[in-house]
């Protein structure tokens, strides 16, 4: 009821409302910027967040509506640089190469509006499903956090043996031991950096997923010029798809280790006919903008911020008042999209008009810098040898999502 009557209040009361929509709109601009950023990851962003956040004059409720419209659009813009530049977000780490590749084919403008759809789809069937399954996901919850370590395993074996060739067998297995021995090695690390913003996350997926495809950019040609914006994908497979993403978003919120890139591949595998690049694209946004939402379900539900942005909105003691928030993440979906789409495509103009080695020079210094910054000079070797492992699956024609050994490794050996 407390629930009821806050959204009752922000409605009666016009300036209540338009405090909340600018609160929103300010984390909407937010997560649009941090989006845009080559190799930045929610989790850093989110913590950073979460160090100046509780500094802000404002009411809990919409410093926290601000944050979690950040995260929200966030999982939308942080496909346009997977796409132009090829360097993702952990959770679009899947979705870099294909959207890569279209991008390649000029088909890029189509790949953000499938990007944006996606996201956008998800948020819409989210909402209303959140409620059945969340009640669903918490009564087995200790019956999977139990036998975690044997569920992580089976992923591991069904990613590899999906594969369709015996070499991609082989380089998927090789590609999962050693990104699980980097895991092992440095995710426990708290190295002196010059921001306190949580963790090896960053030179670790900029190593990993982002370097590898600069590396090789470095000795190819430029992004070619796009063509139009039509979709080439059927509406009932975009909703479908997403719908598939939306569900496995549920997923994703609740057990550790298992990625919006390993949810996208079992998604695909469920849905009919030929997926292709274009379902990878869906189906990965759609799964990463739905854990935003499974996530604030999760805090209410079991109590646990099972991501950054929710760690963050913790740290400003934001109520959870759900119908003002989801009536927040609704704006924001649509603020995401609108950014995406139109954002997107300059900046694809814009990249395409520049010569790419010197992108790809500029970016991999970004990486590094960030790596520095957040993690340090450990940071700097970690990026290194993240670098030479992400190249791994790319030799053997494996899918990279086997990279992601990086977060299961640490999980398995810790049982």
């Amino acid at each position: 009821m407390a629930g009821t009557s806050a959204i009752v209040e922000v409605i009666a009361e016009p300036s209540l409302s338009l405090r909340l929509l600018a609160w929103i709109a300010a984390g909407a601009v937010l997560g649009c910027c941090s989006g845009l950023v080559p190799g930045l990851h929610a989790n850093n962003f989110a913590l950073l967040l979460a160090g100046f956040a509780p500094s802000i004059p404002g009411e809990p409720l919409f410093v926290g509506s601000a944050m979690l419209a950040a995260g929200v659009v966030h999982t939308f813009v942080n496909a346009v640089p997977a796409m132009a530049l090829g360097v993702p977000d952990a959770e679009m780490a899947v979705t870099a190469l294909p959207g890569h590749r279209m991008v390649r084919d000029g088909r890029g403008y189509e790949a953000i509006r499938l990007s944006a759809l996606g996201s956008l789809l998800a948020v819409l069937v989210a909402i209303p499903l959140a409620v059945p399954i969340t009640w669903g996901m918490t009564s087995i919850y200790p019956t999977v956090r139990s036998n975690l370590s044997l569920l992580l395993a089976m992923v591991v074996v069904a990613l590899i043996a999906s594969e369709y060739t015996w070499r991609a067998r082989v380089g998927g297995f090789v590609s999962f031991v050693l990104a699980a021995t980097l895991g092992v090695l440095t995710l426990d690390l708290s190295p002196d950096a010059p921001l306190e913003a949580g963790g090896m996350l960053a030179p670790l997926f900029a190593g990993l997923f982002g370097a590898p495809v600069l590396i090789d950019a470095i000795r190819g040609g430029s992004v070619p010029p796009q063509g139009d914006e039509g979709l080439r994908a059927s509406g009932p497979f975009v909703a479908a798809t997403a719908l598939a993403g939306a569900v496995a978003g549920a997923i994703v919120g609740y057990i550790p280790g298992i990625s919006a890139a390993i949810a996208a591949v079992a998604v695909l595998v469920l849905i009919p006919g030929r997926s292709g690049d274009r379902g990878y694209i869906v189906a990965t946004s759609g799964v990463d903008t739905a854990n935003t939402i499974f996530a604030l379900f999760a805090l209410v539900a079991i109590g646990q911020p099972r991501t950054g942005v929710m760690v963050a909105f913790e740290s400003v003691g934001a109520p959870l008042e759900l119908p003002v928030l989801l009536a927040g993440v609704v704006l924001a979906g649509l603020f995401g999209f609108v950014l995406v789409v139109t954002i997107g495509d300059a900046y694809l103009d814009l990249v395409g008009r520049l010569e790419y080695w010197k992108i790809s020079v500029a970016v991999l210094s970004l990486l590094l810098v960030l790596s520095y910054l957040f993690t340090g000079p450990i940071g700097i070797v970690v990026f290194a040898v993240a670098a030479a492992i992400g190249m791994v699956p790319v030799r053997f024609r494996a899918r990279r999502v086997h990279l992601m050994g990086v977060l299961i490794g640490p999980l398995l050996l810790g049982g």
